[in-house]
């Protein structure tokens, strides 16, 4: 992952907000990318380019992110509600500088929200545990439409395509 490739794909006002989001807590940038580079490494080892799609691979490499980002920042400033508002901060800010279509962009800041609560409930276990655990919840996953209500499964991943 070349971050200059990535920045290409996304237009002027996006990048200056990510610039102004990233001034705010300039310690938390090469954490972020870090933490997102090993995160796309473990999903690729797991599942191929299965977590491209959005079936269950693609919920666990979603809550695995925020996961190791809020993870990774955590090292830096042991504020654990500034390091779950900065992750939230830079993955909606993903989300909406590449955007999906609505269920799967549903689906995508769903599954952030759960990396971010597992992290709140496990700041102390080890990043391989995690891994597991997501694993398992992925395997769980639900599949969800567009008429899905999602208030009640914020501790359940979601995908809406199968993966064969």
């Amino acid at each position: 992952m070349n971050p200059i490739t990535v920045l290409k794909r996304v237009d002027l006002k996006n990048i200056l907000k990510v610039i102004f989001i990233g001034l705010g807590h300039p310690l938390y940038i090469v954490p972020t990318l870090q933490a997102t580079k090993q995160c796309m490494k473990i999903s690729t080892d797991l599942y191929g380019r299965l977590h491209h799609k959005n079936g269950p691979s693609n919920a666990f490499r979603h809550a695995l992110w925020n996961f190791l980002i809020a993870k990774r920042c955590y090292h830096w400033k042991a504020n654990k509600h500034k390091v779950v508002a900065w992750t939230k901060k830079i993955t909606d800010w993903h989300e909406n500088a590449f955007p999906n279509r609505g269920l799967a962009k549903k689906m995508d800041l769903h599954n952030n929200a759960v990396g971010r609560f597992i992290f709140e409930e496990n700041i102390d276990t080890v990043e391989t545990e995690i891994v597991e655990l997501f694993k398992k919840m992925a395997h769980k996953s639900i599949k969800v439409d567009a008429n899905t209500d999602l208030t009640g499964l914020q501790r359940c991943l979601v995908h809406i395509t199968s993966e064969e």
